[in-house]
């Protein structure tokens, strides 16, 4: 499990160190830094799975297209490098450097980092020979395989279609990162088994038949088919929810059901210590179901995957909590982290980053201003008490 990250001058962060846990939630106002932490992890991603061979950062690619080099260096503090640093369980250690000019669309590997408990160490200057921007001897190492793995998932995800495409899952292994594959890998990997921790009990343990369980869940009473289209590479979703009803087109369904299909297919599709990022989970879900995506975030946690969420929804974070209480997840297990917008005072030492606890009750021991605080300051309004 990635344990910390360290970033600087990367994009609003002079200096970030940010720890992680199986369970992170990501909050905060607007442009405060949140989907920076995600990009970060992405881009090593990118690179890795898309230019195994690269010595070159990509800062476009299938995953996330993020411009030019002066749209990821700090604008304040940064010149035209920035770095990103890994901590990978308590002993292993990758660091990256990057530089380039800020008109280019990718950055040059300047320096390259690390120490792990089974390869020992190494730090290289103008690196060659880079193999998933480490060197070609440890490239075994569980993290690079995580990170070429990683499933991403964007708050912007597909909705309703009349069909969807149909892939070799050799091809899309992931959802991607608009859940524009969720439909095939769910097709192709119907008769997959689900990690046992992820078991709705009394369901088939396949791909196919625990999404449904769990989209029960979000949608009560859902039934799902799933198609091939003859002589095309498509399939098509059919959905019911009702036993006096045939199955809809996804477009009848409204958007909620689209946005949830891919996280939960997502994580019945993945194997333990995979990492699984989703931003808004909460997307056009009514505000149990919101609940109930903190609640299954955690469950998909505690079964041992490694998951970090962005998020506005205090729903979600209340489904985690409960998460806590119920037992499903150890507090141990959460990491709460708030981001204020970086202050343009010079002798502002408020932190950018403020972490809660939270305890085995789902209590947590400290509210910053603005985290998850907007209901009692309207109660408090309407009351006239502010």
């Amino acid at each position: 499990m990635i344990s910390r990250m360290n970033l600087q001058h990367f994009k609003c962060f002079k200096t970030l160190k940010l720890p992680l846990r199986p369970l992170t939630l990501l909050s905060g106002g607007n442009a405060s830094g949140k989907s920076s932490v995600m990009q970060a992890l992405v881009l090593l991603h990118q690179t890795m799975r898309e230019h195994e061979r690269s010595l070159r950062l990509m800062l476009n690619g299938a995953a996330i297209s993020l411009g030019t080099g002066a749209d990821v260096v700090d604008q304040v503090y940064g010149r035209r490098e920035f770095q990103i640093a890994l901590f990978d369980g308590d002993e292993d250690r990758f660091e990256w450097e990057f530089a380039g000019e800020r008109d280019e669309m990718s950055m040059a590997v300047r320096r390259a980092v690390g120490e792990t408990k089974n390869d020992g160490s190494w730090d290289i200057d103008n690196p060659h020979g880079l193999q998933c921007l480490v060197p070609s001897n440890v490239n075994n190492q569980s993290l690079t395989k995580r990170l070429c793995q990683l499933t991403y998932i964007t708050a912007e995800r597909l909705g309703p279609r009349e069909y969807y495409a149909y892939d070799d899952p050799q091809l899309t292994p992931v959802v991607g990162s608009r859940g524009e594959y969720a439909a095939s890998l769910l097709f192709s990997g119907r008769e997959c088994h689900v990690l046992p921790e992820l078991l709705v009990s009394g369901v088939p343990p396949t791909r196919f038949r625990q999404v449904e369980a769990h989209m029960a869940g979000f949608f009560p009473g859902i039934v799902l088919a799933i198609e091939r289209v003859p002589r095309a590479n498509a399939v098509t979703l059919g959905v019911r929810v009702s036993s006096d009803t045939d199955f809809h087109r996804p477009v009848h369904t409204g958007f909620g059901l689209t946005q949830v299909l891919p996280i939960v297919v997502a994580a019945l599709s993945a194997d333990k210590e995979d990492l699984l990022l989703i931003e808004n989970p909460e997307v056009h879900l009514h505000p149990a179901g919101q609940a109930a995506m903190g609640e299954f975030l955690g469950k998909v946690a505690s079964a041992g995957l490694q998951v970090l969420i962005e998020t506005h929804s205090d729903h979600v974070l209340n489904g985690i909590r409960r998460a806590v209480r119920k037992g499903m997840l150890s507090c141990e297990s959460v990491a709460l982290h708030f981001f204020n917008q970086r202050s343009a005072e010079q002798n502002d030492s408020s932190p950018q980053v403020q972490s809660p606890a939270i305890d085995s009750y789902g209590n947590i021991d400290s509210w910053p201003k603005g985290f998850f605080d907007q209901f009692d300051n309207d109660m408090n309004d309407f009351a006239g008490w502010s």
